[in-house]
């Protein structure tokens, strides 16, 4: 026995979209006027225009701009998932040199500390010198 119908729901995307993945080594299956055409969106791009061009070479101009509509969709598909592509690479583009530059600080940081760190312990070469000399000119 369920107590309540969310248990049901449990697996499920709770109403988001889910994420298609790589979109431009996806295989899409298109339901065209011609039948169904399968393939990545670039395969179905130069499917629909190979066949717009047989169209409209036969003369049929409402099969061939049907054609071109299924062919621009694709492209528009292929094209907004290259954009995002570009987007995550200049993301992580910027954050490896961000990560870089916050690295070499960290290294001139430590190089500061340890240098600041000698200081006493040169004080005191600095006073055993003297007074060796002082020891000297006595």
């Amino acid at each position: 026995m369920r107590s309540s119908g969310k248990s049901r729901n449990k697996n499920r995307n709770n109403g988001r979209r889910p994420n298609p993945g790589n979109v431009i080594n996806r295989v899409f299956d298109s339901a065209g006027p011609e039948g169904k055409v399968r393939g990545t969106p670039q395969q179905i791009i130069e499917k629909y225009q190979s066949l717009a061009h047989d169209s409209q070479l036969s003369g049929d101009r409402v099969s061939a701009e049907n054609f071109q509509q299924h062919s621009e969709h694709y492209a528009r598909l292929l094209l907004e998932a290259q954009k995002e592509i570009a987007e995550k690479a200049a993301a992580q583009e910027s954050a490896a040199e961000e990560s870089g530059s916050n690295k070499e600080k960290t290294q001139n940081d430590n190089y500061e500390t340890k240098v600041l760190s000698d200081v006493p312990s040169l004080k005191e070469q600095k006073a055993k010198i003297s007074l060796e000399q002082n020891i000297d000119r006595a």
